[in-house]
């Protein structure tokens, strides 16, 4: 039996568990209220949203549930962003300020780390523009709490509301 992968942290573990997280978020929103481009859209967030924000990320890299064991949903993040117009110039600006807070709290910068973490920014940002633009949320409210570590990928990213034709085998 191979063990090696038993041995393997999850990306929780290996960015230091959510004390961390919970900082690089807060000192994140304290960079973005402060943003020409980002603060008309957060000024407003509340600094348990961002405390919430740092444990769905921590849930999602494999660490407690915090997140959804104080009633937070995959679905309810998603509608948090529904209607907000946000555009690719609010996800790329968001983006550069949350990897460099990472940088500046010196959060792990091996190549395998940094190329999770990113992935994971990249899908989650991207998302997000494609739901805050949204006419409506098709989504399961109970669709279960996305996670991440060092390198899964689902596939395609399939959107029918927007006419994306399907790429299933006949």
């Amino acid at each position: 039996m191979d063990t090696s992968k038993e041995n393997i942290p999850t990306l929780y573990q290996w960015i230091g568990g959510v004390e961390i997280i919970e900082t690089l978020i807060t000192k994140f929103y304290d960079k973005v209220v402060q943003d020409d481009i980002l603060k008309p859209i957060f000024q407003h967030m509340s600094k348990s949203h961002q405390i919430n924000v740092a444990h769905f990320i921590s849930e999602v890299f494999g660490g407690p549930k915090l997140y959804t064991e104080n009633g937070g949903s995959h679905f309810g993040m998603v509608k948090k962003h529904f209607q907000k117009n946000l555009t690719e110039v609010h996800r790329k600006r968001w983006m550069n300020l949350l990897l460099e807070t990472a940088d500046e709290l010196d959060l792990p910068d091996d190549p395998e780390f940094r190329s999770a973490f990113l992935s994971y920014l990249e899908w989650g940002t991207r998302l997000a523009v494609i739901n805050s633009n949204a006419d409506s949320i098709d989504m399961n409210p109970d669709e279960p709490m996305p996670k991440w570590g060092w390198g899964e990928v689902g596939g395609p990213y399939i959107n029918t509301a927007r006419g994306t034709e399907s790429f299933a085998s006949d």
